[in-house]
């Protein structure tokens, strides 16, 4: 196991979160092949990649930022957001999209007037589209809030989002 190197950037701030995420990369060894475990690191202790962790881990583990980037834009696991008070997942993985995925999401673009890739105003909902969860015998699914949902219908899914956010009206958004 490789120790930090001398020269290696120091932490994009003294948030005590840094320390937890430095320790993770020193033991996995500061390699480059660290990556995608460094960015699960920095997103469980801040809810999402911001642009500094980024550079700082592109800096540290000797990866081309180009490279960094598109890491995290590739997975639908990560984001480059702050956390909201609520997140849908919807597949569109062949399966769902033949079993009605895409009138999932035109609901819920319908209902609260946010489309895939995007966020309420107020911060209390994002939805993300996923080309595949790899649950295909649960067709279609969402994953809501962590939850997997499946099969579901586009009605079953605006009531669910109606009840979460009837339940957190007027919270701030999630701290990671």
């Amino acid at each position: 196991m490789t120790q930090r190197p001398p020269d290696a950037p120091a932490p994009p701030s003294d948030d005590a979160r840094w320390k937890r995420i430095v320790a993770t990369l020193r033991r996995l060894g500061h390699r480059p092949q660290s990556l995608i475990e460094g960015m699960h690191a920095v997103q469980n202790e801040f809810g999402y990649l911001e642009p500094a962790a980024l550079r700082y881990l592109a800096e540290l583990l000797v990866v081309p930022l180009a490279k960094v980037h598109g890491v995290a834009t590739f997975y639908h696991h990560f984001t480059m957001r702050p956390p909201t008070r609520h997140t849908c997942v919807v597949c569109l993985g062949t399966v769902c999209h033949i079993k009605r995925g895409p009138a999932i999401l035109a609901e819920i673009e319908k209902r609260y007037g946010v489309g895939a890739g995007a966020t309420t105003a107020d911060g209390s909902l994002s939805v993300v589209e996923a080309r595949c969860i790899g649950a295909c015998s649960l067709a279609p699914l969402v994953v809501l809030d962590g939850e997997t949902i499946g099969p579901t219908t586009p009605e079953e899914v605006r009531e669910r989002l109606d009840s979460c956010i009837a339940k957190t009206e007027g919270e701030p958004p999630r701290d990671a």
